[in-house]
């Protein structure tokens, strides 16, 4: 839901809409860089790429962007902000 709030505000910039846009078809792809069935390391290569992202447009919009578009709870917002170092 986040990311598809991002991609449709008009605040983030372009970069980070194409850094989503690539992100979603990728998780969404039946295979992976590292196949799911390796213990770990198949779930991890999602979660880094997902987070990676994440960081990246916090830094480019501001965590008060992500905050009002988050649709979660507090306390999982408090988990994604915790991925992005404050500037």
């Amino acid at each position: 839901m986040l990311f598809k709030r991002l991609l449709r505000d008009e605040r983030v910039p372009r970069r980070v809409k194409v850094a989503v846009a690539l992100l979603l078809p990728y998780l969404l792809m039946p295979f992976d860089l590292v196949p799911d069935f390796i213990p770990v390391a198949g779930q991890l290569d999602d979660a880094i790429l997902v987070a990676a992202v994440l960081a990246y447009a916090a830094r480019s919009t501001g965590r008060e962007l992500i905050e009002e578009l988050w649709p979660g709870s507090e306390r999982g917002l408090r988990v994604v902000l915790a991925l992005v170092p404050r500037v």
